[in-house]
Formats: structure tokens, C-alpha cells, sequence
């Protein structure tokens, strides 16, 4: 068995009014991890995870899940993934556990191997198995969304912005059981547009923009590669304007008495920079760093591609 959950090569999408979709992108994802695939909107991100699932016919290249083709092997490709779908899609007139044990029968799961209860219970929709889908709420519907898509115990997941809409608490509670599933070996793959979501949660992200594979790293290594840093500066009395310096990407007056201060790390640091406005005749009494994230990577990286 491959080390790869699941294989994507040199794949590309073009619709028959010409818009291209994917453009030769290649990617893996290894077994256990939790990969992120970012990306604006309309950058292909869906197209992808459609081809997976079978519902979009790719124009060229491979893909496969688990080690199975998607074109050689379709059946075997299908059952190893579950996917978890952007738009909340039920049936307003079966319940929860008649949901499960409809999509089981889809994927000839025996009735003796099913676990509705059991995925119910997981999701926190066990007390709501019986009432009707239409009563639920928006995060009860997204709840119930990942529950069938793990009904045939898929190794590999592919969540597709799966708390759009979701509350705080919510949302947490989803990702405690997508990081529960995956200690116990299931393959996550995310789509979300929360980036801190993606930084806490993703082993790796995948940034794709406009069909094209722009980035492929492990998460630290990819914010690491911001960089701009910036310190906010208390001062001992009131400026009129942000102070300027040549070193200073950016000065920016944010109070009477408080400015921040952008810098590229790679030509100096903090301290350099509490030198340079010391220099400048002005006393510091207090000092908070502002760390780079993920947003200002895939900020630069999606803007100049």
C-alpha cells in the first residue's frame, strides 16, 4: 500500500466554455496527516475535490485515493474517500438516523457494520436522530453532512468549508472530532477560508489560484515565509505624525501616543528597531510584537500570481 492517501498528477480541468479550471497541478497527501488546500474563490479548489468524488470529469492527468485510480479502479477510489460538501444538501423529510442508514445502503455497508448511532453520538445529533432534517439548525445540517460522509468508514476525508456559517462553538466542537478522527488514522483534507483555522489544524497546505498550484509546504515552514514583522510602540508623550525612518516598511500612527512599526525581519530586528526610534529622540514605554501568520502569506503569494 502507498504511503499516499491520496495522488494528484499533473491534472487539469478546462469546461467546454474555455474556462480553465486546473492547470497541471501535482500534489500528494500522506496517510495520517492533515493536509489544507487553499485558495480565493473560483480558484479550482472544488473543481479538484469533484474530480475526486467522481461528480467532474478531469481533461488530463491522474489522480488517485488510497492507492486506486480514479479511472481504473472508480469503485475502490469512492469507497476510500468521504466527502464532506460546501452546500448543505438533505432531505428535509427523513430523520437523521434514516439519513445514515440510506447512505450506508448506498455503499452496501451491512446492516449488522453500520454504525448510525455511533456517528450520531460522535456529531452530538444523537438526541436529534428522530426528528425531521428541515428542524435542524445550520450546524446541526453541517454536523450531520460529516457523519455521512464517514457512514462506510472511509480512510481518507475531504471537508470542503466545513464551518461556513458555523458558530464559534460549533465550530470548535467539529474540529475536536475531525482532530479525534484523525488521531485515530483517518486522512483529513480541509478547505476553509478561517486561514488561523488552517494554521492550527494543517501538518501541510496546498495554496491553488487561479488552476495553478502556487504553493506546497509543511505549515511552519510556509509561514515562515512571511516576511514582514511588526512591533506597536507605546510612547512617553503624544506625536502628531508616525515617525519615519529608512529601515521602516511601514509607520503608521494608530493612537496620539501609540505607533506600529512594519519591518522586513531579513534587514533587521526588533531591537534594531527600538534603536532607530530612540534615535530618532523618542522614549518607549511599552512594546507589543505582532507576529506574521498565515493570512499575510497566502495574501502575497495569491496577489502576485
Amino acid at each position: 500500500m502507498s504511503s499516499k492517501a491520496i495522488s494528484i498528477q499533473n491534472l487539469s480541468k478546462k469546461y467546454a466554455g474555455g474556462k480553465q479550471a486546473l492547470d497541471d497541478v501535482s500534489f500528494d497527501v500522506a496517510q495520517g496527516s492533515i493536509f489544507g488546500l487553499l485558495g480565493p474563490n473560483g480558484a479550482g479548489k472544488s473543481t479538484l475535490i469533484n474530480i475526486l468524488a467522481g461528480l467532474v470529469m478531469k481533461t488530463s492527468g491522474s489522480a488517485s485515493i488510497w492507492g486506486f485510480d480514479i479511472d481504473v479502479n472508480p469503485r475502490n477510489a469512492k469507497a476510500s474517500i468521504g466527502i464532506v460538501p460546501q452546500e448543505i444538501m438533505f432531505d428535509p423529510f427523513f430523520t437523521p438516523k434514516e439519513a445514515l442508514e440510506l447512505q450506508a445502503g448506498l455503499y452496501g455497508v451491512p446492516k449488522a457494520k453500520r454504525k448510525t448511532m455511533e456517528l450520531l453520538r460522535a456529531v452530538r445529533l444523537e438526541d436529534k436522530a428522530d426528528a425531521y432534517a428541515r428542524t435542524l439548525s445550520g450546524g446541526m445540517k453541517r454536523r450531520l453532512l460529516v457523519a455521512k460522509a464517514m457512514v462506510h468508514s472511509p480512510p481518507v476525508i475531504v471537508l470542503d468549508e466545513p464551518t461556513a456559517g458555523v458558530d464559534i462553538e460549533l465550530r470548535q466542537q467539529l474540529w475536536d472530532y475531525v482532530v479525534q478522527l484523525n488521531r485515530e488514522g483517518v486522512t483529513v483534507v480541509l478547505t476553509t477560508h478561517y486561514l488561523e483555522e488552517a494554521e492550527q489544524l494543517c501538518d501541510r497546505i496546498a495554496i491553488i489560484n487561479h488552476g495553478k498550484l502556487i504553493a506546497n509546504k509543511p505549515t511552519k515552514e510556509l509561514v515562515g515565509m512571511a516576511r514582514e514583522k511588526a512591533v506597536v510602540l507605546t510612547l512617553d508623550r503624544d506625536v502628531t505624525e508616525a515617525p519615519k525612518h529608512a529601515a521602516f516598511e511601514k509607520s503608521e500612527l494608530v493612537a496620539d501616543r501609540t505607533v506600529e512599526i512594519t519591518y522586513n525581519k531579513d534587514r533587521m530586528n526588533a531591537g534594531e528597531v527600538l534603536a532607530a526610534m530612540q534615535g530618532l529622540g523618542l522614549g518607549i514605554v511599552d512594546v507589543t510584537t505582532k507576529e506574521a501568520d498565515l493570512e499575510d502569506v497566502f495574501l502575497r503569494l495569491t496577489s502576485s500570481a
